[in-house]
């Protein structure tokens, strides 16, 4: 697909920073001009976050890239299943929807996680100021509850290293507080490939008590072959007061998704033939995953004056049992670890924050200072999925002899200082953080021909942060911002070792770091409209990559440096109280910056290849694009069309295997509301890909055997109905 003109005119503005500055800058200036005030905050232009400042703050008054979805816009739209229905619209953001939901959503920022094979790496994820991710760096986007989401906030670029580990941007879920009189919601959605949801929730305030309670069923056929799934949700939360200046919440929440089919990804031809079809190993093996998570927490704030305690805790438990298509005679290596995995996650965590506000001079000053400890523990077994010998098995798809049996433990220890100082037209912003990430492996598994694998290692770091804002006119913020970031191995990236990925855990692996920098302009035209630009570079050394990917098993390295640069743009505007636009761009070049060797079987030959100095960096497409038309004729009546085009997307760090091709989906959404005393009733209608465009949804990067490739559903239709009822 060629690339539109506009799109080639983003790439050169990655190479003309002033320039991208300029085109914001200027015509927002001139409206300045005739008037002397900014939107006040608080509007849906300039909402308030607390994501990396830690503090409520005007977007448009901090010095980084963040964006703020407000959740009730898409509940009214969408089917509350996945979170890419809601992050769509967030430019350096790229959600890849698998249809997978044995291995979850693929969520990258400007490039930081898009190597994950499964799950969410490279990008914290926070859900009501609890970790949703590992102290490693993994987590799973499956556990935000969508249905109870208030806003979710996405922070993009240096600030985002204030978070620590892994944090190369930062995907923070708030649920809503239970407020007002009493309501009981009922809800239920059917639709295309088999698809159903069922949710019962109450919510409001009773007894100076507020709660939010929600449970639900999502069932589906899968657009693919072999892809059906199962997935119930609970969410409890209340708040209360215990006195006038202290808040207590108290969060539960469970995921349960038995036996949940993985389709696997396919050969390119495969996909050319058939879309929804899969490769023969994925019936062959009945590869498939079954979860329980379970987790609660509490946070605490109390004020004193104008500063305020903050203190959080929780604790929870996850199982998996995953059934993997590794073949039988590769499991015949006495080191190879089998093909289930099975283990039982235990994790916990606390923290404490004080926050401190002083007028200081002319100015005012905002010190944060805490701490963050995280643990998990894995009881971990791993088995031959197949009974009988591996050179001629009786059954596949089935869990057999003991291969792997360890507890696998990391925990992280994180002190902070944060500061802000703001002067007239000046606000400064600085962060320090300091990482400790300690793996260790117990093994458990010590036999003839299998040596003790156990071992420990520790990571640490010091990431600093710092910003500056600068108000040119009411209407429009400069800003730079510059940090330092680091990345260390997940666990999963850690278990293997060697050319056959069979020789215990890669001790030797380094973390990578990162140098960040940004420019950005956040400018309001008028009332109406407000343009985000942003153009950043990213340079990381000891980037972790695939050393070789044979027999199920990915082996990592740190092989090289990397660079990314960018530019976003998003303009959000009111045009009238009936019409609303979004339209949201970024370009990224994402390239290795330094060649490495990495092993790859080519003409069915492992060989070791060289990665060429310049090559793409796989799982990122260079330009994505989104926009969406929302229109509302009538009050309780919303219709809109949504647009994506993304460019193609490399699927090997080698870069000669078929790229994903770039693809356009066009969407369309509609919604009513209506009031009869005491009832509410909603109605709900959306079809996704109207054109019916064939197309890839995401890709497995570098994956052994070749089957890179996870096709996107053709045309779909959901329709929904919902009531609630208040006392």
């Amino acid at each position: 697909m060629p690339r539109p003109p506009a799109l080639s005119t983003l790439a050169r503005l990655v190479r003309r920073l002033p320039l991208a500055l300029l085109a914001a800058a200027v015509p927002a200036t001139a409206t300045a001009q005739q008037g002397d005030s900014a939107p006040a905050a608080g509007t849906l232009l300039s909402p308030v976050v607390v994501t990396g400042s830690r503090v409520e703050t005007d977007s448009f008054e901090l010095p980084y890239s963040i964006d703020v979805v407000d959740m009730r816009a898409v509940q009214e739209g969408n089917l509350g299943v996945n979170a890419s229905e809601a992050l769509a619209s967030v430019p350096g953001l790229v959600v890849q929807n698998r249809q997978n939901y044995a291995q979850d959503l693929q969520i990258s920022i400007r490039g930081f996680g898009s190597r994950a094979a499964f799950g969410v790496r490279g990008v914290k994820l926070i859900t009501d100021g609890i970790p949703a991710s590992t102290p490693d760096g993994q987590g799973q986007a499956a556990t935000f509850n969508l249905d109870t989401a208030e806003r979710i906030e996405v922070l993009r670029g240096p600030f985002s290293t204030v978070y620590g580990n892994h944090a190369g941007g930062v995907i923070q879920l708030f649920s809503r507080d239970g407020q007002g009189a009493p309501r009981l919601r009922a809800n239920a959605l059917a639709g295309a490939w088999g698809t159903t949801k069922f949710g019962l929730g109450a919510e409001g305030e009773t007894r100076g008590v507020g709660f939010v309670l929600d449970a639900s069923r999502f069932d589906t056929d899968g657009y693919r072959d072999h892809s059906a799934a199962t997935r119930d949700q609970a969410f409890a939360k209340l708040t209360l007061n215990p006195d006038a200046q202290s808040k207590l919440t108290l969060v539960a929440s469970g995921l349960r998704q038995p036996d949940t089919q993985d389709p696997l990804g396919v050969l390119y031809t495969t996909f050319q033939q058939n879309p929804r079809a899969v490769e023969s190993v994925a019936t062959q093996f009945n590869t498939r995953k079954s979860i329980d998570h379970l987790q609660a927490g509490a946070t605490y704030e109390r004020r004193f004056g104008a500063d305020r305690l903050q203190l959080q805790a929780y604790a929870g438990r996850r199982d998996v049992i995953q059934f993997l298509a590794v073949p039988t005679e590769v499991q015949a290596n006495p080191r190879h670890s089998g093909g289930v995995i099975d283990f039982s996650r235990d994790f916990h965590g606390a923290g404490a924050r004080w926050i401190a506000e002083r007028e200081v001079g002319d100015g005012k000053l905002i010190v944060t200072t805490g701490v963050d400890y995280d643990r998990s523990e894995d009881d971990r077994q791993g088995y031959e999925n197949f009974t009988g010998l591996a050179t001629s098995p009786i059954q596949r798809g089935v869990r057999g002899n003991l291969r792997r049996d360890e507890i696998d433990t990391v925990t992280s220890l994180d002190p902070y200082l944060q500061a802000s100082w703001t002067r007239d037209k000046w606000t400064l912003q600085a962060g320090l953080r300091h990482s400790r990430v300690k793996f260790e492996v117990d093994d458990r598994f010590v036999v003839l021909n299998n040596p003790d694998d156990s071992g420990s290692i520790t990571y640490k770091k010091t990431t600093p942060a710092i910003g500056l804002v600068y108000r040119m006119t009411t209407l429009v913020n400069v800003y730079a911002s510059a940090a330092r970031g680091f990345e260390t191995p997940t666990l999963a990236e850690l278990s293997y070792s060697g050319n056959q990925g069979s020789d215990g855990f890669n001790f030797g692996l380094r973390p990578a770091t990162s140098a960040q920098f940004e420019l950005g302009v956040k400018a309001f035209a008028g009332e109406s409209t407000r343009i985000d630009v942003a153009v950043f570079q990213i340079r990381t050394k000891d980037e972790l990559v695939v050393q070789s990917n044979v027999g199920g098993r990915a082996v990592f390295q740190n092989a090289t440096r990397t660079l990314r640069r960018g530019i976003e743009l998003a303009v959000d505007s009111e045009i009238t109280e009936h019409l609303r636009t979004r339209f949201a761009v970024t370009h990224l070049r994402a390239v290795y910056d330094q060649a490495f060797e990495t092993r790859a079987t080519r003409n069915g030959i492992s060989q070791l290849l060289t990665v060429n100095d310049g090559n793409r960096i796989p799982g990122i497409p260079a330009t994505t694009v989104y926009g969406e038309v929302e229109w509302r004729p009538l009050t309780g009546i919303s219709t809109a069309v949504e647009a994506l085009y993304r460019t193609k997307v490399h699927v090997h760090d080698l870069n000669d295997e078929k790229p994903a091709p770039g693809h356009a989906l066009v969407n369309l959404r509609a919604s009513a509301e209506q009031k009869a005393g005491a009832w509410t009733f909603g109605q709900l209608l959306r079809i996704d890909n109207v054109l019916d465009r064939k197309h890839i949804g995401s890709v497995i990067v570098g994956e052994g055997n070749r089957r890179f490739y996870e096709p996107g559903p053709e045309r779909s239709w959901y329709a929904g109905l919902r009531a609630t009822y208040q006392f």
